[in-house]
């Protein structure tokens, strides 16, 4: 089988085991903080630690695959998810179980960005967007059956069980790629930075701690904006300590190429927005609508549904219209779907919601593909371990951030009306601010030449000579 097809599937049972994970986690939520007695909102927690310990360990990602072999770091990033969730499975607290979630991300960051190396080093640029879309479409199952499936599992057995559905996944990957893939690394590689992987790790991780616990959950209230401030002056000195640096862990100089610049600082205001839809909408069906796990499931699976199908088309939208016209226009959309969600009642026609989601995650998927295929496509061979880590970095932080300014928005719409529990009505002013979020990317990608990428999407910009010149 063609390299271009074969790598980019067993990369995808990494990705499948992740996003099944995410979104059975975010079905499953208001029964897990029932089980513990904590207030569902306090779960952010759990959802934000993940993303907490893949902000730390992603920068090294690179590094390690160079060092040891990617086939060796994917195969251990597996088993250490895998020990993640069994440790979930047995947590009883939620100390516990954000401590869970953190195991879990050690291993995610190195499984994702590792496979998705391999993938940037054995296909050529011409067949990106098609190896990205053939790795996403295998991937997206799991965003598809995660809802009902977790929602399922939680009503009719116990939440502890769904987080056994990544052991035979895992297992499968480990195969996989004992089989399939090379045992890339580069012979000539930096040494770590190992005071700038400190700086980097305890900043991120800092800084979302400090916004995922504010609110009265878990940490005080000063202890969350030290955390917060903390975490910015130790990214500051981070950033003075990378201009100092020959190899620095994260190189931001990679900043300088247009079109990674814009993948990054528009796609991480892109994922602001919507990073909060795991954690916003089963909340809102099921603590503001009054619907089981299952019922929630069925509904909020239609989004990945969208998103499966528009990967079968995303590559023919770009070749066509090419990477700038799209994103600009497509954020917008995008965006405007997503404020649509707060406009839901417990009274809407769920066959209405699920067309609304169904449309939106194909705007969102098509804007994803596009956002992660133009920002290899101009960046060096030799550069793509700094590239991935730096541009997995902004990704997973920019969704911490999304779930942490979510939950942010819901709680504020609460206290505007005097009270600390959600309501159905405290939902639509958090769509509406994290839909600006989003939207706001499009003045990123506005900023793109036309041409650009046309080396990935093969779109060759049509240009009309003046009548002057006409022969």
């Amino acid at each position: 089988m063609r390299t271009a097809r074969i790598v980019p599937l067993v990369v995808a049972t990494a990705l499948f085991m992740e996003n099944t994970d995410s979104t059975v986690l975010a079905t499953s939520l208001p029964a897990i903080a029932a089980d513990m007695g904590e207030d569902p909102i306090a779960l952010k927690l759990a959802l934000t630690s993940y993303l907490v310990s893949l902000a730390i360990f992603i920068p090294i990602s690179g590094w390690a695959a160079d060092r040891y072999g990617a086939r060796t770091v994917f195969r251990w990033a597996l088993a250490v998810f895998m020990a993640g969730s069994l440790a979930c499975a047995a947590s009883n607290s939620l100390g516990w179980f954000v401590a869970a979630r953190f195991l879990q991300g050690m291993g995610g960051a190195m499984m994702v960005p590792v496979g998705r190396l391999v993938l940037l080093r054995s296909v050529p640029k011409g067949e990106l967007v098609q190896a990205l879309a053939t790795l996403t479409i295998p991937a997206l199952v799991g965003p598809v059956i995660g809802p009902p499936l977790g929602g399922l599992i939680t009503t009719a057995l116990h939440w502890r069980w769904i987080f056994f559905i990544n052991l035979p996944i895992g297992l499968a990957g480990i195969l996989l790629a004992t089989r399939y893939f090379q045992d890339i690394r580069e012979e000539a590689r930096p040494p770590l930075d190992l005071l700038g992987f400190a700086l980097s790790g305890a900043g991120l991780a800092s800084l979302m701690l400090g916004l995922a616990s504010s609110g009265r959950h878990l940490l005080p209230e000063a202890v969350s904006w030290a955390c917060t401030g903390a975490g910015i002056v130790l990214c500051g000195l981070y950033l003075a300590h990378s201009r100092r640096v020959e190899h620095p862990v994260i190189r931001l100089d990679l900043l300088r190429h247009p079109t990674f610049r814009a993948a990054v600082l528009g796609g991480s205001l892109f994922r602001i927005g919507t990073g909060a839809i795991p954690f916003l909408l089963p909340l809102m069906l099921q603590l503001g609508f009054g619907l089981d796990p299952l019922h929630s499931g069925l509904i909020t699976f239609a989004a990945a549904a969208g998103a499966l199908f528009m990967k079968t088309i995303a590559a023919r939208i770009l070749r066509a219209f090419g990477f700038r016209a799209v994103m600009t226009l497509n954020a917008v959309i995008a965006a405007a779907l997503l404020a649509v969600n707060g406009l839901f009642t417990a009274g809407t026609p769920h066959a209405l919601i699920i067309a609304v989601l169904l449309i939106g995650g194909c705007f969102r998927s098509l804007q994803f593909t596009a956002v992660n295929a133009i920002a290899y496509a101009d960046v060096d061979p030799r550069d793509m371990s700094a590239a991935t880590s730096l541009a997995s970095v902004a990704q997973q932080l920019s969704l911490s951030i999304g779930v942490a300014f979510g939950a942010f928005a819901l709680q504020e719409a609460a206290g505007w009306h005097g009270r600390t529990e959600i309501r159905a009505e405290d939902f639509w002013p958090a769509f509406l601010a994290v839909a600006i979020v989003s939207g706001l990317s499009t003045l990123s990608f506005r900023r793109l030449a036309p041409e650009a990428g046309a080396e990935v999407s093969g779109h060759r910009l049509v240009r009309v000579k003046p009548a002057a010149d006409a022969t």
